[in-house]
């Protein structure tokens, strides 16, 4: 387990305060919670800081976030150390890179990845690039196991990538720009990499065969006749709903009850020739005669 320290203070800011927009925000924050919970806020409102800061938690922001909530600086210190999702050190101006490292990602190269970072950015994370734009580090999984190998840039991710799709990405942080987030290969989501295999066609599941009773058939004509440029089936007209039979008149006898059957008839009967079994007395009675 990898031990958490604050910056040193040389490079600890002298202070740290909300713009006002974000001091109006982190009160509503603050509102949502019930008296005397307020530290339920914390971590809402260290990301918050971190954001406006750049990227990382200074120690006097935990403290001004620990004033904002009566909490004992220390407490602060906990929280903030503790998740790794604060950074407790400058991060790049432009880019901070956050290589995942666990087992999908590393059978699909992610080591490749963290050689471009050593390359393009530091030899060690934590550190930062000579011009002070970038820095990196490898986190744990970041839950796109499918779209192996990834990084993560702050809220974006970037999946599906080679090493030269992370020289690029560089490239245009660099150039003060932001790459488009998700996979890099031209796949969509986390569709298959060979491209759709079910649900192809608009029928299945653009509800044009709805309503029209002909279901699954109708659509795998319209499926075969597309693959055959032909015209698609029209759908049939939807049968005419059959008509309810008449009530039976107010005269008509009552229908008459089935038969009993013999066999239900002749235990009855047996039932009925059997000696009466005797009645257990009542709690500090006498049995009946």
């Amino acid at each position: 387990m990898s031990v958490r320290r604050l910056a040193p203070k040389e490079v600890q800011p002298e202070s740290f305060a909300f713009t006002p927009e974000n001091l109006a925000w982190a009160e509503a924050t603050i509102a949502k919670y019930p008296a005397g919970r307020q530290a339920s806020a914390v971590i809402p409102l260290l990301m918050r800081a971190q954001e406006q800061a750049g990227g990382w938690v200074s120690e006097p922001a935990m403290r001004y976030v620990g004033d904002m909530l009566g909490m004992a600086p220390i407490r602060v210190y906990e929280v903030a150390t503790f998740y790794t999702q604060f950074q407790l050190q400058p991060v790049g101006k432009k880019a901070h890179i956050q290589v995942c490292g666990t087992t999908p990602c590393m059978l699909k190269g992610a080591g490749d990845l963290m050689k471009v970072c050593q390359r393009r950015i530091h030899a060690e994370p934590f550190h930062l690039s000579a011009d002070g734009d970038f820095s990196w580090e490898e986190v744990e999984c970041a839950g796109t196991c499918t779209n192996a190998p990834m990084i993560q840039v702050f809220k974006d991710v970037y999946e599906d990538l080679t090493p030269a799709d992370l020289d690029k990405i560089l490239d245009t942080f660099a150039r003060g720009e932001t790459p488009a987030p998700g996979p890099q290969n031209g796949r969509k989501s986390s569709e298959p990499v060979t491209g759709l295999r079910v649900l192809t066609s608009p029928e299945l599941y653009d509800g044009s065969v709805v309503g029209t009773g002909a279901g699954l058939a109708l659509a795998r004509e319209a499926i075969a006749a597309r693959a055959n440029g032909e015209a698609a089936p029209a759908a049939p007209a939807p049968a005419a709903a059959a008509a309810a039979p008449p009530a039976p008149p107010k005269s008509d006898p009552a229908p008459a009850k089935h038969p009993v059957a013999e066999a239900v008839k002749a235990a009855g009967e047996a039932d009925a020739e059997k000696p009466a079994k005797p009645v257990a007395p009542p709690p500090g009675g006498k049995a009946a005669d």
